[in-house]
């Protein structure tokens, strides 16, 4: 019996999964999907506490951070912080992050990156990345191929 119910979770999961699939493929086909991910590298001047991102002038989302999330971040994660459909075309995305930045001042920057979605998927970075040299951080943003 036991061993029934163990095998009906696994169905169930299973089945789950295939259906969160389909759904983003139906709700996000490929040829229109942008994908929008944040990483950090080091973070020694830089402590994040919030996100917000625009593409086209239009807001697309604010992600407040808690102690765990950063935590993880630092240690490599990556979070998706936007998935949508974009039309083709030349596009515009700006991020603006807030924080503590060097000598616990609060900090607010922004990063625009003007790029162009063409057939297929497009997927972007946010990089959160520490300038030793101008002992500030940096914001990158890069387009996977």
């Amino acid at each position: 019996m036991d061993q029934q119910v163990q095998d009906l979770k696994k169905s169930v999961l299973d089945l789950n999964r295939e259906l969160f699939i389909l759904e983003e493929e139906l709700l996000f086909p490929g040829n229109t999907q942008v994908s929008v991910f944040l990483s950090m590298d080091i973070g020694k001047y830089f402590k994040l506490d919030s996100v917000q991102l625009q593409i086209d002038d239009k807001e697309l989302t604010n992600h407040l951070y808690t102690e765990r999330e950063t935590m993880a971040l630092h240690r490599g994660g990556v979070q998706r912080l936007y998935l949508g459909n974009l039309k083709s075309g030349e596009h515009e995305l700006v991020a603006f992050f807030t924080g503590v930045g060097p000598k616990g001042r609060d900090y607010k920057r922004g990063a625009t990156v003007t790029f162009s979605k063409g057939i297929g998927p497009k997927y972007l970075e946010l990089k959160i990345v520490d300038s030793i040299a101008m002992q500030q951080p940096d914001f990158e943003v890069r387009e996977w191929e």
